[in-house]
């Protein structure tokens, strides 16, 4: 038997890494077992918090406009979509005792907007500190992935995401933020996401199987 209780799951690595299928495989398993579950992502997850991822995606994609949003603007953007994302979805549902699993989080601001583009750190950190209401993962699944794997895999997606055309280096570069976010933390499992097999499915249900006995 496994334990009604409130659980925090998230996915993070770099496009084409599998965390959304995995996710995805994640919930049917749970919703199987009858056992209470959402799937959410970031940015997103809430009307109001899609409205502003696509604000985000329609700047990225706008290329002839020669004014783009500012890499501070760009983060405060994701930080408002997160504070009405756990607001009205992620709190609510941990305090019903769900399982929420969330495709990206915090740790995706870090690796993009930190490592990646150069924002402070400590800028997001203190608005951190007032929209997170200490909510934290339980469980952080780090899926990571050969670079050329992940570009095989977005070619065949039907619809483009904003980091698709993203150099190499800044791939290599973000997928060494997130191993370096989860390296020597307690409830970090780096897990290599580049074979398609079943194995990796059975292997992220198997924890969170043992999660929900203890």
């Amino acid at each position: 038997m496994f334990k009604k209780k409130p659980l925090f799951i998230v996915f993070e690595g770099i496009e084409g890494c599998g965390k959304s299928y995995q996710s995805k495989k994640l919930y049917n398993n749970l919703k199987r077992l009858k056992i209470p579950v959402i799937l959410t992502r970031e940015p997103g997850g809430t009307p109001s918090a899609e409205i502003i991822r696509n604000l985000i995606l329609k700047d990225y994609y706008n290329f002839k406009a020669k004014e783009k949003f500012n890499k501070y603007t760009d983060t405060l953007l994701y930080l408002a979509a997160r504070n009405e994302h756990i607001i009205n979805k992620i709190a609510p549902s941990i305090k019903k005792g769900k399982i929420v699993i969330s495709d990206r989080y915090i740790d995706s601001t870090f690796a993009y907007q930190v490592y990646g583009k150069g924002v402070n750190k400590k800028f997001i950190q203190n608005i951190h500190k007032f929209i997170l209401m200490n909510i934290k993962p339980d469980i952080t699944f780090i899926l990571k992935v050969k670079y050329d794997i992940s570009k095989k895999r977005l070619k065949k997606r039907k619809t483009k995401n904003r980091y698709d055309k993203f150099s190499r280096s800044f791939y290599i570069q973000t997928q060494k933020a997130f191993l370096k976010i989860a390296k020597n933390k307690r409830n970090y499992y780096v897990l290599d996401a580049s074979n398609d097999t079943p194995d990796l499915e059975k292997k992220i249900l198997s924890i969170i199987k043992n999660k929900l006995k203890k």
